[in-house]
């Protein structure tokens, strides 16, 4: 069992009356402390995008305008949005309804004290992500689910109406949207993600309901409604003038997109009942296919495995954990470290003067050093434990790969070194390695351990994994098996864009909406199947969802380089701290030197100056908003903006 600290939850993501509140990637997605120095560039990195990076926040343009009855054009949009604009001539109900009815007035309402529009020049010009929620673009009738021509046109007419560029968000994933197509569909198996036990029924994430669709097949009803809702919407688009279409700078698609598993709201770590999507006949049928196709004979495969299956449909996804449950076959063994590795993890905090470099772990196996960790990743859960510590980049982790480690018993040793040259222990775990045959574990021999002083009495620190007398078996049909995982999600993916591929969007920049949960010391990243969708795809640029030490450390460009990324889109920013103007600017100059064409975060709609009345989403930059310094980061970003308008 998890110790209490080594877990980090993160908030809503979506609340059930809105989209606008689809709440960060995580709140805890990463928060270490690397420093704000520009990396120098790897001499095969390809060039990047040299011209202006777009900041292009996202709002409540689709709940509390789009969506807007024109029956009842004041329902539920609060008493900012009933008053009439300085002028005295319309409501923001009234611009949002009517033949003429867009977000327009709305998005240039709530943008405009940043930046007004004929200024919105220089290297980061303002524009917005115009988020469309595709399964809110169909209305109940009698014959079934119909599109709402109104609402798709209002947002044709916003794109029309608004002389910002924006990223256009199409906008469907597994956190609810307060659509009711969603619960038609979700009482339907053949769109649902399946473990081991069947198909998953929808779950809670903090009160909202998540719905556990399935990326495992593309003939599906909820495909089918996704197509149509995004044919429909970008015929619209594209019958827009030439100069109305080009405002259009970015297409991101679904949002995030990965694999499920049950308790997704505190099940994103290890340990526990190991249950992962998808176990359907077609995703079953599809594993055997994958294997047919990576070994081309059953002997092959054998040899890998250590197995002797007679034919590739003989082969079942591994499902059932060897410790608790019988197996036929050593192959059928599945937990959180069957592919092979481990995490050896947990955080530790120091005092330490200013802007000094973090202190570092180093990790022994045996006797023997193996690898040593920056102590600068994101534990919000220990602050929020420890608020007295002031700081989250906290978490430090290194994955031990034990493939090949021989059978026995092993000694893990965890040291930091806060100042250099000087080891403090953090104490000892003894683990097992085991293997198919089930030998009795012999100890492994041990070398002396490095010198090392008793820890301060200011160190508080705690080794969340491994745990003490945990056992570990390596199953390689399993890193097989998230492999396929992997390659689902990219298929996915790059269906839904041939269908944007079809429209006058074609040419126009598409971006993934996906989160890096590796960055999180917490996290099962096996879990989530998603790293494959992170590699340069073959016309899909990436877009990723960036927190904490993500935005302004070093960690993420580090990933960027390795993976060679030409360019990119940021889908969601914060920094989940304040950052003065100066270093706001060193961020957004690095992202923009590394490629970045757009980033968007979260704002408010706003009416006349005033907050319009709706749940309102905990990471918004906004001056009213002080959780994780949101009120700073507003006024950093306002700062950037005046500065440019001058």
């Amino acid at each position: 069992m998890n110790h209490p600290l080594a877990m980090t939850r993160r908030p809503a993501r979506h609340t059930p009356t809105t989209i606008a509140t689809a709440v960060a990637a995580c709140a805890a997605l990463a928060a270490g402390a690397g420093g704000l120095a520009l990396l120098a560039k790897h001499h095969n990195t390809p060039p990047k995008h040299t011209g202006p990076m777009l900041l292009a926040p996202m709002f409540g343009t689709f709940d509390t305008c789009i969506a807007t009855p024109t029956a009842t054009p004041s329902a539920g949009v609060g008493n900012a949005a009933t008053a009439r604009t300085q002028d005295g001539a319309r409501t923001l109900a009234e611009t949002c309804t009517g033949p003429n009815g867009s977000a327009a007035a709305l998005v240039e309402s709530t943008l405009s004290a940043l930046q007004p529009p004929e200024r919105a020049q220089g290297p980061y010009p303002l524009g917005y992500t115009l988020a469309v929620p595709l399964l809110q673009l169909f209305r109940a009738t009698e014959q079934g689910w119909a599109l709402d021509t109104e609402r798709i046109q209002r947002l044709a007419r916003t794109v029309r109406d608004t002389q910002r560029p924006l990223i256009l968000y199409l906008f469907s994933t597994h956190f609810a949207t307060d659509a009711p197509l969603e619960k038609a569909l979700a009482t339907d198996p053949a769109n649902l993600a399946q473990t081991r036990d069947g198909p998953m029924p929808t779950s809670q994430y903090y009160g909202a309901p998540l719905y556990n669709w399935t990326l495992a097949r593309t003939d599906t009803p909820l495909s089918a409604y996704r197509v149509q809702a995004t044919q429909a919407l970008l015929t619209e688009m594209c019958r827009l003038p030439a100069q109305d279409i080009a405002k259009i700078r970015g297409v991101t698609l679904l949002g995030e997109l990965h694999h499920l598993f049950p308790d997704f709201e505190s099940g994103m770590g290890f340990g526990g009942s190991y249950r992962v999507t998808d176990y359907s006949p077609a995703s079953v049928a599809g594993f055997q296919q994958f294997l047919r196709q990576e070994f081309q004979h059953i002997d092959r495969l054998n040899r890998r495995l250590g197995a002797n299956y007679a034919t590739f449909a003989e082969v079942q996804p591994p499902s059932r954990d060897i410790r608790t449950e019988p197996l036929q076959r050593y192959t059928e063994h599945i937990d959180s470290f069957a592919h092979g590795s481990l995490p050896i993890a947990g955080w530790a905090f120091a005092p330490r003067p200013a802007g000094a470099p973090p202190a570092w772990v180093h990790v022994y196996r045996n006797g023997t050093f193996i690898g040593k960790t920056p102590v600068n990743k994101g534990r919000q859960d220990v602050l929020q434990a420890k608020p007295e510590l002031g700081d989250a980049n906290t978490g430090w982790r290194l994955d031990m790969d034990f493939k090949r480690l021989p059978v026995g018993l092993h000694r893990i040793d965890v040291f930091l070194e806060a100042r250099t040259g000087r080891l403090q222990a953090l104490g000892t775990r003894h683990i097992t390695i085991m293997d198919g045959r089930q030998r009795p574990p012999a100890p492994q021999a041990q070398q002396a351990l490095p010198a090392s002083a008793p820890p301060d009495t200011a160190l508080q620190a705690h080794i969340d994994w491994p745990t003490e007398q945990s056992s570990y078996y390596y199953n390689p049909l399993a890193p097989l098996w998230h492999s396929f995982r992997g390659q689902q999600v990219v298929d996915y993916l790059q269906f839904f864009q041939g269908v944007v591929k079809q429209s006058c969007l074609a040419g126009t920049p598409h971006y993934t909406h996906q989160i890096i949960p590796f960055t999180n010391p917490g996290w099962d990243a096996q879990k989530f199947a998603i790293e494959k969708s992170l590699k340069p795809t073959k016309n899909i640029r990436i877009g990723v969802s960036l927190y904490g030490d993500s935005t302004y450390g070093e960690y993420f460009s580090q990933w960027l380089l390795q993976k060679t990324h030409r360019n990119y889109g940021i889908t969601e920013f914060h920094p989940l701290k304040a950052i003065d103007t100066s270093s706001m600017i060193n961020i957004l100059s690095r992202h923009k030197n590394q490629g970045a064409e757009f980033i968007s975060f979260f704002m408010e709609p706003r009416w006349n100056g005033q907050l319009i009345e709706r749940k309102h989403n905990i990471f918004s930059f906004d001056t009213e908003n002080k959780n994780f310094g949101s009120d700073a980061l507003y006024e950093s970003m306002h700062q950037i903006m005046k500065a440019h308008q001058q």
